[in-house]
């Protein structure tokens, strides 16, 4: 193998870019408040979602501005007002929410181009790539098979902890 074909493998800078990879919470984190929504009687304010999810009240509105936006919640301005389902959750999938956030990424994994011209990197590229696209269309074919209402009833199923 020629000099300029071996890559140096270098784990400290591998170490430092796995612990740098974010995940993306955003839907386990609206699914979250979207079931609790369904239970709650009054609008919940962005504040209240806010202290919820541990972020700030500005995130929570941009991010169910989305939702709005392709008319899962509604919003009410002033005095009783605040973030409401706008439809049930028999009738929203985790896919819509998906796309109503955006299509974040579903995997943090993902290819290099670091080296193009090297052949390794190019046949590890293609197989993770086909890997990944055919993952990622399983992953989302089941979220569009799965509504809010099938995962509250897991959660309504789910005996409830007492605090001491």
């Amino acid at each position: 193998m020629q000099q300029t074909e071996l890559h140096k493998f270098q784990p400290d800078g591998f170490l430092a870019m796995i612990a740098a990879m974010r995940h993306d919470s955003r839907l386990s984190r609206m699914l979250h408040v979207l079931i609790h929504m369904d239970s709650l009687d009054t609008p919940a304010t962005s504040e209240t979602i806010a202290g919820m999810l541990n972020t700030n009240p500005v995130v929570v509105r941009r991010t169910m501005a989305g939702l709005r936006e392709q008319g899962y919640v509604q919003s009410g301005k002033g005095h009783g007002g605040g973030w409401a389902l706008a439809r049930p959750l028999a009738e929203i999938t985790l896919l819509d929410i998906h796309h109503a956030l955006g299509d974040p990424p579903v995997f943090a994994l993902g290819t290099t181009d670091e080296h193009a011209d090297c052949l390794v990197e190019r046949a590890v590229n293609a197989a993770l790539g086909d890997a990944l696209r055919e993952a990622e269309q399983m992953l989302l074919q089941r979220f569009g098979s799965v509504t809010l209402a099938d995962l509250a009833k897991t959660v309504k199923a789910q005996p409830r902890k007492r605090k001491a």
